[in-house]
């Protein structure tokens, strides 16, 4: 059997010794590699395709881990961990206990910065030159970006500071026209300019070439010619916008031409001060499905179902939503580069005015929002659990205190499986239900979240609607939507000897404990569909507690969660009651299978048994003496 020469990879130094013919083979090995074991286990795909030569490239010319390498989201890091010791692992990646799906500072000395959340490069690549700088180290320090994470205002923040400190810095802008959406925005018109226009390139070449040939004569003669460079390349040389930051513009250069990416950063590191290389390449590059269409092979697609009635949450908002635009005009959908992922493709089709991808920019997109409300508009800001958290100053700053009717549609709320801590839905009930004039519900299924749409358009205020990723549900609602009654639980199933309090897709799980629990342990539960977390139906809660012991389950962190909320209803009332908790603890869940982790924190049918009879075991206990 022939082997290969990835096979022999384990450490990013055995580069060095392999000339450009082997380095151009190693690359064709990488791509088969990376196909054959996504296809097995799924993953990022079209990012990883895009940035192969460039990451041999950087390993072949710097010095990891000494030198610093820090990957903007991470979702293009698979053949950094290929080359860093860590190919043999790629049959667990993204599974329990096994492999992560980004860098983790944990995992390998190689992974500089854990990340996950885009737009954070270049800060922490800063802060870690300035270190090195206070250290009087001289190791390199490289970020590397894409072009949708630099639409993030952190990283224009980062330039900004970048080139005011003017330290010796290299930035990789890698430059594919994709982050998960099609990007948006002046910066990547700016971008699109750089790439097409052949005059650019002509020129750029012209230029350097006549520069070149001018000579340098004397100390006060240099200078003069240094500025008059600097002027004639301002003027012809594309990369103004990076200059004005104080970064020595390289590019654009073709990212997959591996020798000439060799010959570049050689030069590049050779720099002093900020200097942005900026590099065009292709997302999926290899693979020609993915090239035809890197956003659906963003990450490798999952196999369709046959039933075509079975629906994700996230289309169920977006059907639901496209149906009240219809008789709304004042609806408009608001989305930070997530409309894809956030079931809004159809929406954007039908209403093309009223749909607003605003870029990798959470913060700007809620304040969007607020805008909107102050002038009769109801915005709908459509976007993941886990990016929200990045928007918490303008929730309660531009939204909450001036009571504006935003509606959050807070999709992957909840265990959202391989991607792991930076992906998980944990947080946003704990930090969204301490803010005044918020409304915050769950729906059990697909009929309950078109219902709590409509009815966050009949509050005057924030709403707050968190729906799970992927559930996918048969029953279509009835029409006209009912409009629930905010604050109000719904009892799902009588009971006298436990209460279990659930939200969302916990309901169902409770559900069938409750079965499980009258047929095995004799124990009849009360099934109890909470619905909303703010406002919380206290009278139902205390009628619980004045009757049974109750189990709180939800998919929501503990800490500042539903059940917390339900404990502090009891306190406020002076009602002692036994009560057990269930949801995500005090730690970050890791990455591996939505039935995994949620087995792992004991969210499950057996969980939410064991959790019932033991209350109500230390209930007869007590009883008995």
């Amino acid at each position: 059997m022939l082997t290969t020469l990835l096979e022999h990879i384990h450490d990013p130094k055995q580069l060095k010794a392999l000339d450009t013919s082997q380095l151009l083979v190693l690359a064709t090995e990488v791509r088969a590699f990376l196909v054959k074991s996504i296809a097995e286990t799924g993953g990022h795909f079209g990012a990883n395709l895009g940035v192969v030569e460039l990451t041999l490239a950087l390993h072949r010319v710097f010095d990891s881990p000494n030198d610093k390498i820090v990957w903007d989201v991470g979702h293009q890091a698979y053949i950094h961990k290929m080359l860093t010791g860590r190919q043999g692992l790629f049959p667990t990646l993204r599974q329990k206990d096994g492999l992560a799906g980004f860098p983790k500072r944990e995992e390998s000395d190689h992974d500089q910065f854990g990340v996950g959340h885009a737009s954070t490069s270049i800060s922490a690549a800063l802060g870690m030159a300035v270190a090195r700088d206070l250290k009087h180290q001289h190791h390199h320090v490289v970020a590397v970006i894409g072009d949708g994470a630099l639409t993030g205002g952190m990283a224009m923040e980062a330039l900004n500071h970048a080139g005011h400190l003017g330290t010796n810095l290299m930035v990789i802008l890698n430059d594919n026209e994709m982050s998960i959406s099609e990007n948006v925005g002046a910066l990547s018109r700016y971008l699109t300019k750089l790439r097409s226009d052949p005059s650019y390139a002509r020129m750029k070449a012209d230029v350097e070439q006549l520069l070149r040939r001018v000579p340098a004569i004397g100390n006060r003669l240099t200078n003069t010619i240094e500025r008059f460079k600097d002027g004639l390349r301002n003027i012809v040389v594309p990369g103004q916008f990076f200059e004005a930051f104080g970064f020595r513009y390289l590019g654009p250069v073709d990212g997959h031409n591996l020798p000439l990416l060799l010959n570049t950063l050689e030069d590049a590191k050779q720099l002093k001060g900020p200097v942005l290389l900026h590099l065009v390449t292709e997302k999926g590059k290899g693979y020609p499905s993915a090239e035809n269409a890197p956003d659906k092979f963003h990450a490798w697609p999952s196999a369709k179902k046959g039933d075509k009635r079975l629906k994700s949450y996230s289309q169920i908002f977006a059907e639901t939503l496209s149906d009240l635009a219809r008789a709304d005009r004042s609806i408009v959908a608001v989305t930070p580069a997530m409309v894809p992922g956030s079931g809004l493709t159809g929406f954007a089709v039908d209403f093309p005015d009223r749909c607003f991808d605003v870029g990798i920019a959470e913060q700007h997109a809620a304040t969007f929002c607020a805008g909107l409300a102050t002038q009769g508009m109801r915005p709908v800001f459509a976007v993941y659990s886990t990016f929200l958290q990045r928007a918490y100053d303008q929730l309660i700053h531009d939204i909450a205190i001036q009571n504006l009717p935003v509606v959050f549609a807070v999709d992957r709320a909840g265990i959202v499986g391989p991607d792991g801590e930076t992906h998980q839905g944990a947080f946003d009930i704990s930090f969204v239900r301490t803010i005044p004039n918020m409304t915050v519900m769950m729906p059990k299924d697909a009929i309950e979240l078109r219902q709590m749409l409509a009815t966050a358009f009949t509050l005057n205020a924030p709403v707050v609607v968190r729906y799970p990723r992927g559930e996918e549900m048969t029953e279509e609602p009835a029409k006209p939507l009912e409009i629930l009654e905010v604050g109000k639980a719904k009892i799902e199933r009588e009971g006298t000897d436990v209460a279990l309090l659930a939200l969302g897709p916990m309901v169902e799980i409770a559900v069938q404990a409750a079965d499980k629990l009258l047929a095995d342990h004799d124990i009849r539960a009360q099934v109890v569909n909470m619905r909303f977390v703010k406002p919380l139906d206290t009278e139902c809660v205390l009628a619980c507690a004045r009757n049974m012991p109750i189990v709180t389950v939800e998919e929501a962190a503990l800490i500042g969660g539903m059940g917390a909320a339900v404990v502090e209803c009891l306190a406020d009332a002076h009602v002692c009651a036994k009560v057990q908790r269930l949801g995500i603890t005090d730690a970050f869940v890791a990455h591996g299978s939505r039935g995994d982790m949620l087995k792992e924190l004991g969210l499950t049918v057996d969980g939410v048994v064991q959790a019932a009879k033991s209350l109500c075991r230390q209930i007869d206990q007590t009883e008995a003496h």
